[in-house]
C-alpha cells in the first residue's frame, strides 16, 4: 500500500505541468480620480492542448494586461475569451499548442473525507506552483463572496492561499475534482472550489460565446431575520425585502417596488435571497414568473418577464450583510 507521501507526489506530478501562473495589471483609480497600475496574481490550469486556461473571473477582472507562465518557465500574453462572474470563472486563451491536460473527473460524485489536493501560485510566489493537501470537509456548500452569491460547492480544509484562485483541486489519483476559488477571510482551514462539471460546461459556454446567458431580477434583496421583523413590525418573518430597484428595468415595468417582501415566486415559498435565486435559475429568460408579496400590510401579486443577467461586478440579487445599514424605518412597512 502506497504511503500518504507516495499518494500525494504521484497525483501532483500528473497536474503539475498543466498548472500555470497568471500575472495581470489592473488600473485602480485613487481617491484623487488619478489611475494607476496594480500588479495582481493568481492560477489556473489548461483545459485544452491550443491554449484555453481556466481560471477565476475575480483574479482578470478588470486586467488590463494578462501574462501566463506555464509550469516549464515559458511566458505567453493572454486573451479574455470569455467571463462568469455568477460562479467567478473565466477563460483565458495563449497562442501555443501541444499544452499538457490533466485528466477531468467525469462527474461530481464526491465523497466527504476523500483526499483533496489544492495546486497553485499563492502570493505570487517565484519557483512553480505549490501544494498543499487535506480532505473534502463538505459538498454542496453555499456562499456569499464579495462578488457573488454561489452555490454546490466543495469545501476543504486544503490550504487556499491568496494567489490559489483558479488553480486545480485534484483527487488522489490526480484528477480534477474542482477550481479553487474562495476562502473565508480570518478562517481556519475553509476553503472552497467549483466542482468540475459545471466548471467545464461554463467554460465551453465561454469559449464558444464569449459570455453565459442567465435569467435575473433587477434588485437588492436582503433575507428577513427576526431583528428587522421585530424592528419595522413586518407582517412576515419569512422571506425578502426589496432594498432597490433597478430603473426602467422588467421589474420596474412590472411594479416592484422598494420595501416589497417577496414571499412566493412561481408558487414556491421564498424564505430567503437563496430560495429566490434558485427559482430565478430554474427558468429561461424571458420567462414570465409571478410573484406573491407583501405591500405595507397587503398581500398582492404581480408578474414579471425574467432579463438576461449581464456582465456584473457584484451579484444581481445581493443580501446587505449584517454590518451594513438597513433601509431606513420611513421605506419599510
Amino acid at each position: 500500500m502506497l504511503g500518504f507521501d507516495e499518494i500525494v507526489t504521484s497525483a501532483v506530478e500528473k497536474v503539475i505541468p498543466s498548472v500555470v501562473n497568471i500575472s495581470e495589471v489592473k488600473l485602480i483609480k485613487d481617491a484623487h480620480l488619478q489611475v494607476h497600475p496594480v500588479p495582481g496574481v493568481g492560477s489556473g490550469f489548461i483545459i485544452d492542448s491550443n491554449g484555453c486556461i481556466l481560471t477565476n473571473a475575480h483574479v482578470v477582472l478588470g486586467s488590463s494586461d494578462i501574462k501566463v507562465t506555464l509550469e516549464d518557465g515559458r511566458s505567453f500574453p493572454a486573451q479574455l475569451r470569455g467571463m462568469d462572474t455568477m460562479m467567478d470563472l473565466a477563460v483565458i486563451k495563449i497562442e501555443a499548442v501541444d499544452l499538457p491536460v490533466p485528466e477531468m473527473a467525469k462527474n461530481n460524485n464526491l465523497k466527504i473525507g476523500q483526499m483533496a489536493i489544492a495546486i497553485g501560485s499563492p502570493l505570487g510566489l517565484v519557483g512553480g506552483p505549490t501544494v498543499t493537501a487535506g480532505v473534502v470537509s463538505a459538498i454542496d456548500r453555499s456562499i456569499q463572496t464579495e462578488m457573488t452569491f454561489m452555490e454546490g460547492l466543495i469545501q476543504t480544509d486544503a490550504a487556499i492561499n491568496p494567489g490559489n484562485s483558479g488553480g486545480p483541486l485534484i483527487n488522489s489519483q490526480g484528477v480534477v475534482i474542482g477550481v479553487n476559488s474562495a476562502i473565508i477571510p480570518f478562517a481556519q482551514g475553509i476553503g472552497f472550489a467549483i466542482p468540475i462539471q459545471p466548471a467545464l460546461w461554463i467554460a465551453e459556454q465561454l469559449r464558444e460565446h464569449g459570455e453565459i446567458i442567465r435569467p435575473w431580477i433587477s434588485i437588492n434583496a436582503v433575507d428577513i431575520n427576526p431583528k428587522l421583523m421585530s424592528y419595522y413590525s413586518l407582517p412576515t418573518d419569512k422571506g425578502v425585502v426589496i432594498t432597490n430597484v433597478v430603473p426602467g428595468s422588467e421589474a420596474d415595468k412590472a411594479g416592484l417596488q422598494m420595501a416589497d417582501i417577496i414571499i412566493r415566486m412561481k408558487d414556491i415559498q421564498i424564505n430567503n435571497v437563496r430560495d429566490m435565486i434558485k427559482v430565478i435559475n430554474d427558468n429561461h429568460v424571458g420567462d414570465s414568473v409571478e410573484v406573491e408579496m407583501f405591500r405595507g400590510q397587503e398581500k398582492i401579486t404581480v408578474r414579471l418577464v425574467l432579463e438576461k443577467t449581464p456582465v456584473l461586478t457584484a451579484p444581481a440579487v445581493r443580501p446587505i450583510p449584517p454590518e451594513q445599514p438597513i433601509p431606513s424605518p420611513a421605506s419599510l412597512p
